[in-house]
C-alpha cells in the first residue's frame, strides 16, 4: 500500500507543468514522478540532474548506463525503478534475458559479460552497494576501461539511483503496468 499517494489529474498548471517536462511528449506521468510532485520544489530541483543522467551528455553509453542503473535498483530491491528501466530502457540498451537475470541475480562474472567495460561497471555498482567506495584494486581494474570521466559519472549515477530507490521503496510506489517484476527473473 503506497505511503504518499501519486496526485490524480486534473493536475493544477504547475504540477502538469512539471509532470510534462519529465516525460516525453504524449505519454502520461509514471507513478513515483506523480508521488514526487507531491513536493514540486524538490521535484523542479531534482530535473535538471535526471535529465543530465538519462540524457545524451552523460559520458556512459546507454548500455552502460542502463547496466548501471538496473544493477543498482536490483541491488536495492527497488522493483518499481527496477522494472521501469526494463520496460523502457532494456531492449534499446540491446540487454538479452540472461544479462537481466544476471543484473537482477547474478554476477560481473556469468558469461553473459564479455566486454571488459561492463564487467566493469557491473563491479563498480557492487562495490558502491556492498560498502560505499571502491578499494584501490577495484579503482585500477574500473579505471583501466572507463576514463575519468566515465567514472565520476558512474559513481554519481549509482547515488542518484540509490536515492530514487529509496524513495520509490519507502513510500511503496505501485509498479507500473506491464513492468516486469523480480518474480520473473527469479522464477526462471
Amino acid at each position: 500500500m503506497t505511503r504518499i499517494a501519486p496526485v490524480e489529474p486534473p493536475y493544477p498548471p504547475d504540477v502538469a507543468a512539471q509532470l510534462e517536462a519529465m516525460m516525453p511528449a504524449g505519454v502520461p506521468p509514471i507513478g513515483l514522478f506523480r508521488t514526487l510532485v507531491r513536493n514540486l520544489p524538490m521535484t523542479a530541483a531534482m530535473s535538471g540532474w535526471g535529465r543530465y543522467e538519462l540524457g545524451p551528455r552523460l559520458s556512459l553509453s546507454l548500455r552502460e548506463r542502463e547496466l548501471a542503473i538496473v544493477r543498482t535498483c536490483a541491488r536495492c530491491r527497488c522493483e518499481y525503478e527496477w522494472g521501469v528501466h526494463l520496460m523502457v530502457f532494456a531492449e534499446r540498451a540491446g540487454l538479452t534475458e540472461d544479462q537481466i537475470r544476471s543484473l537482477t541475480i547474478g554476477s560481473a562474472d556469468d558469461p553473459c559479460w564479455t566486454v571488459a567495460a561492463e564487467r566493469a561497471v557491473i563491479r563498480v555498482v557492487d562495490a558502491l552497494c556492498d560498502t560505499g567506495d571502491l578499494d584501490d584494486e577495484q579503482w585500477a581494474a574500473a579505471r583501466a576501461v572507463l576514463d575519468e570521466p566515465q567514472l565520476l559519472d558512474l559513481l554519481l549515477l549509482c547515488g542518484w539511483y540509490h536515492a530514487i530507490s529509496f524513495t520509490a521503496r519507502a513510500v511503496r510506489v505501485t509498479p507500473e503496468p506491464g513492468a516486469p517484476r523480480f518474480a520473473d527473473i527469479t522464477a526462471a
